[in-house]
């Protein structure tokens, strides 16, 4: 499966916003967190990509919002996000990564 991948500049470095293909345009709560995910803020069709990309991306990355298996699990084994960070959202993890 492949994962949305936006990068935009900001004044305090470059956010990565992430998520799997195929939850764009869903919600997810766990009664505390609410995230949608937006085609807006992770991408459309045209910002498909691979895991392999996201973590070069993650590493140029001052801020990450990730959510979804792949994204997440790509975040996860590739060292930028802790496991135990990471938020369930009825059963779709979700992580966010802020390099200091």
């Amino acid at each position: 499966m492949s994962v949305r991948l936006t990068e935009r500049r900001t004044d305090r470095g470059l956010l990565v916003a992430a998520a799997d293909t195929g939850i764009v345009g869903e919600t997810y709560d766990n009664g505390t967190v609410s995230v949608t995910v937006e085609a807006s803020f992770y991408g459309d069709a045209d910002a498909e990509t691979t895991a392999d990309e996201l973590t070069e991306s993650l590493g140029r990355a001052s801020v990450a919002n990730l959510v979804g298996d792949v994204a997440v699990t790509t975040a996860v084994d590739a060292g930028y996000v802790d496991e135990a960070t990471v938020v369930d959202l009825g059963g779709v993890p979700h992580a966010q990564y802020l390099r200091m």
